[in-house]
């Protein structure tokens, strides 16, 4: 059993490769995996914060259970959002630092990506226990704005809808000069593995396990 729950897309082939071994964590298969060596980079420190999630994008954040919610609801539930959803491009994907962090993003914010992503959201709502008030204050420490704070007591969290920016995070809080010595770095890696259009073809149900790494129960093709 998991502590908590979340849908996240998450990629495949060379991309979840790399993407495994740069954050150390390999949610896939659930084991820790060796770190790239990278010149004047010391990717374990880079990679700290968000090494428990693996490589990931996400559309519905992590939550606990709703009491008398079962997880072969949940698995039936993502099988069936995924039937019922096609696979979209959402253009190219570049490296920037956002939010104090570097991450891959989309060049523009495409339609049917915030679709998508607010669909989630909607979908898996229902199988989502209440925040608590601990969860409520931990939020307000990011000093939401009014809307954000209605969207996380509504929604159990507060970037969603017209706050939800789609992005792969590879790193924790990072200055600007930090930043731009990461994506110098990282650049050659990634320009030859990340595809042009970014395709969003499935969605992935995932787990957090009592350590906080988060595992992969199954990734579903959106065949809509």
């Amino acid at each position: 059993m998991f502590e908590r729950y979340a849908v996240f897309y998450t990629p495949t082939g060379p991309l979840a490769d790399f993407g495994a071994h740069w954050l150390g964590w390999d949610s896939a298969i659930g084991r820790t995996v060796p770190y790239p060596e990278i010149a004047e980079i010391d990717v374990a420190s880079v990679t700290q914060t968000p090494r428990k999630y693996g490589l990931h994008g996400t559309l519905k954040a992590p939550f606990r259970l709703a009491k008398g919610c079962e997880v072969a609801h949940l698995q039936d539930a993502t099988e069936i959002f995924a039937a019922g959803q096609a696979a979209f491009g959402i253009g190219s994907l570049s490296l920037r630092h956002g939010s104090g962090f570097v991450a891959l993003r989309p060049r523009s914010q495409e339609a049917a990506l915030q679709n998508f992503a607010a669909a989630t959201v909607k979908a898996f709502d229902p199988f989502r226990a209440p925040l608590t008030d601990a969860d409520i204050a931990r939020r307000r420490e990011a000093k939401l704005t009014a809307r954000q704070d209605q969207q996380m007591l509504d929604w159990g969290y507060p970037f969603v809808f017209d706050d939800f920016h789609f992005h792969l995070t590879l790193s924790g809080r990072l200055n600007a000069d930090a930043a731009a010595q990461l994506i110098c770095a990282l650049s050659p890696h990634l320009e030859k593995i990340v595809s042009d259009p970014f395709m969003i073809d499935a969605v992935t149900l995932m787990g957090q396990d009592a350590h906080g790494m988060f595992h992969q129960i199954h990734r579903y093709a959106l065949t809509g």
